[in-house]
């Protein structure tokens, strides 16, 4: 949930000033904006969802279990530099193994993720929906995903060079494959904590 927002003459120094600790900013265009803490249902849903990529794919590619492809470093809250004045801190993130060898680190990271899942609040859904999809356009991560648990719907996208491409939106009742974890089926009903 997004608390305030603050026009700075530097955001960007203004966020390294804060302890690592005590963090919980983004800077998107010029403005250093800090986060409040999220309802339940977005907390379930990015566990969920983290647990749902993270179990089959944060791990070496191959091996004996064929509902575990391997192949990804996944992450929660990871602060992000994407360009100058924009630092974010997406839900879920991936990076594929074979273009990023080792597991990312630094505060924040300066690697280009593969995949943002952002989960979307009443506080962040226009945010999620229009600033953080034109900048993680702009930034050219191939995949983006918004789940909002309030509407019960995964919106799956793919980066082209025009905009993103929704190729995939899904609602409670559905499962799905959705890329770039297609090799797995996602339940939604699961995803936004119903059994």
């Amino acid at each position: 949930m997004v608390q305030s927002a603050r026009s700075l003459d530097d955001p960007l120094a203004a966020f390294f000033a804060i302890p690592e600790g005590d963090r919980n900013h983004e800077v998107i265009d010029g403005e250093l904006v800090e986060r409040a803490a999220p309802p339940g249902s977005h907390g379930s849903a990015q566990a969920r969802v983290s647990a749902g990529t993270l179990g089959p794919f944060d791990r070496r590619p191959g091996g004996d279990e064929p509902d575990a492809p391997g192949g990804w470093w996944i992450a929660t809250e990871v602060e992000i530099e994407l360009a100058t004045n924009l630092v974010v801190r997406p839900d879920v993130v991936g990076w594929r193994r074979d273009r990023v060898a080792q597991r990312p680190s630094g505060s924040p990271v300066r690697d280009r993720p593969d995949w943002v899942c952002e989960v979307v609040s009443p506080s962040t859904a226009s945010r999620d929906r229009v600033v953080k999809l034109a900048r993680y356009h702009q930034a050219a991560i191939p995949h983006y995903w918004i789940a909002d648990p309030s509407e019960g719907t995964l919106t799956v996208m793919r980066w082209t060079q025009e905009g993103y491409l929704v190729v995939l939106a899904a609602q409670r009742g559905d499962t799905v494959r959705a890329e770039p974890f297609d090799a797995v089926q996602l339940s939604v009903d699961w995803m936004f904590g119903e059994e």
